[in-house]
């Protein structure tokens, strides 16, 4: 049996008491058990409108800023580190976000076993782990067959929209969306950031230290015979 490479480590590190609330009385209100059923999305939202998957949300912040500007999607986000669960719980219940689902597994099981086939208008992963170390590229979540999976799940003319500060990653962004033959670029290469992804202050605090960030938006095409 092959054994599967994690794109994560549970460093759980400190979950604060609010945090840990939150986890306790919220997500049974705002998060989706994992299952082996697939998930009829219209169904847990209660109505039909565009649907946008993020994996790994970090501690939510954008997650929560993109859901609440835009109230005609619904917004399924998936993260495996208790703190930041519980710290978008606590802004979900804050502002009273109903387009908004917590899923805390992990993505790549949860694409198998619980969201159907072209079944997703967008896919969001801001900022995943770089893995910088030569050594541990393997675990990084952009690989060829997780890109392919991705495919599956979007309909035609949905978007994926990955977002990093690593050179290399960018580089291995870019290579590994081109080649896969059911999605085409938006840009040349790299696309500017749109509005609708804020800024984080992490980002902002790079930016002014020199940093560059790379956004990069594929779309999935409508005949792949043709190309289009």
């Amino acid at each position: 049996m092959t054994k599967t490479i994690r794109s994560f480590v549970l460093r759980q590190g400190r979950v604060s008491n609010a945090q840990r609330r939150a986890c306790e009385e919220l997500l049974p209100k705002y998060g989706i058990a994992f299952s082996a059923e697939l998930l009829n999305l219209d169904q847990v939202f209660g109505r039909q409108a565009p649907k946008i998957l993020e994996i790994g949300f970090g501690m939510g912040e954008t997650t929560a800023t993109i859901a609440a500007a835009n109230p005609k999607n619904d917004y399924l986000a998936i993260e495996v580190h208790t703190p930041g669960v519980g710290s978008l719980l606590n802004q979900i219940e804050t502002l009273g976000l109903t387009n908004l689902r917590i899923i805390q597994h992990d993505a790549v099981e949860v694409l198998t076993t619980m969201l159907n086939q072209e079944s997703l208008d967008g896919i969001h992963i801001f900022f995943p782990d770089p893995w910088p170390k030569a050594k541990h590229h393997k675990r990084r979540l952009i690989q060829p067959l997780l890109v392919n999976r991705l495919c599956t799940h979007l309909k035609p003319g949905g978007y994926i929209h990955a977002a990093t500060d690593w050179a290399d990653y960018a580089e291995q962004m870019l290579e590994v969306f081109s080649h896969e033959p059911q999605l085409i670029n938006t840009a040349k290469d790299y696309a500017p950031r749109p509005d609708y992804r804020p800024q984080t202050k992490f980002e902002q605090r790079g930016l002014k230290l020199g940093h560059q960030v790379w956004d990069l938006i594929f779309t999935k095409k409508y005949n792949l015979n043709y190309g289009a």
